[in-house]
């Protein structure tokens, strides 16, 4: 397993389209992610418990992987995060 900590950057959060995008990209990975918010595990892969869990601008999450490719997906998970979902 591998993971990550963050800093959500972009000025909405993890809203619709920022966790739609984020969803279809870990979707082609057969590992397991975790986005980890106040205290709570949230299914990286699940657009429903993404946006249920309210994560704004300004939040602190870590992003978990697990199984087979999971350095490739933390890689790309991270590279979307850090650059604000390119709505910066």
């Amino acid at each position: 397993m591998v993971s990550k900590s963050f800093t959500l950057t972009n000025k909405m959060g993890f809203h619709m389209r920022p966790a739609q995008v984020f969803v279809t990209a870990m979707a082609k990975y057969s590992s397991n992610i975790t986005i980890t918010f106040n205290g709570k595990d949230i299914n990286g892969k699940s657009i429903m418990n993404i946006m249920a869990a309210c994560m704004k601008c300004g939040s602190e999450i870590t992003v978990s992987c697990n199984g087979a490719d999971e350095e490739a997906m933390l890689s790309e998970a991270s590279s979307m995060i850090e650059s604000g979902f390119g709505e910066e």
